[in-house]
């Protein structure tokens, strides 16, 4: 089974030529490795989580704040992809460059706009074997921050790809991860941080506006590990 890691391109560039360009200030931003030492914070959630039990620790308009507007779920793409300029992602699979695959059944997610604009926020949550999901997100992480520029051929439409990996948050679960994405197509750009902390055998990725992703990765992770 095949699953998405934080917001697809596809899904991102569906909008390019719908919304104004977008940028991000990525001032201070130090390149990192993967996946961070251990920050020493014990790991929670050991025992696996079903699908619907992991609904239930999503973030939601409440836990938001004003302005927050939840999105339909959208039926899943399957347009052909392929990858130009990056033997990594290649022998990952078309998959990896719009978003990843990792065959983790438990899972959940959820996203919002904000404030009527074109700023966006998606969390997804997994659980599974610990050594299995670090392996999985580590591995797709490196192959997408491993080439810097490539293209991505998506049911016939060429889109420039650019990739910066980014130094993760520090103090949170077990493992960290950060990249900046920025989709081109159109003449238009989309610009989307991924950021994935793993806690014990839970996976959180949180993916969308950059600011919107800084402001709350404290919060998902909190919820996301509070107990039933």
């Amino acid at each position: 089974m095949r699953v998405r890691v934080a917001t697809t391109i596809l899904g991102i560039t569906a909008s390019l030529l719908a919304v104004p360009a977008c940028s991000a200030d990525t001032t201070g931003s130090e390149p990192t490795t993967a996946s961070s030492a251990r920050t020493g914070k014990p790991a929670s959630n050991a025992t696996l989580l079903s699908s619907a039990a992991l609904k239930t620790h999503l973030l939601d308009e409440n836990d938001l704040g004003s302005g927050y507007l939840r999105k339909p779920e959208r039926p899943a793409q399957h347009d052909d992809v392929t990858v130009v300029g990056c033997p990594a992602l290649n022998k990952l699979g078309g998959d990896a460059a719009i978003g990843g695959s990792l065959s983790f059944p438990r899972k959940a997610t959820a996203s919002f706009t904000y404030g009527g604009s074109s700023s966006e926020i998606s969390e997804e949550l997994y659980s599974g074997h610990e050594d299995t999901v670090s392996d999985g997100i580590s591995q797709i992480f490196e192959a997408m921050t491993g080439c810097p520029i490539y293209q991505v051929v998506a049911g016939g439409t060429p889109i420039d790809m650019a990739s910066q990996r980014l130094a993760p948050p520090r103090g949170l679960g077990d493992e960290q991860w950060s990249q900046l994405l920025t989709a081109s197509a159109g003449g238009q750009s989309t610009v989307v941080k991924q950021t994935a902390v793993r806690a014990g055998s839970l996976l959180l990725v949180l993916s969308g506006s950059p600011a919107l992703v800084d402001r709350h990765i404290d919060k998902a992770l909190d919820k996301a590990m509070a107990r039933s």
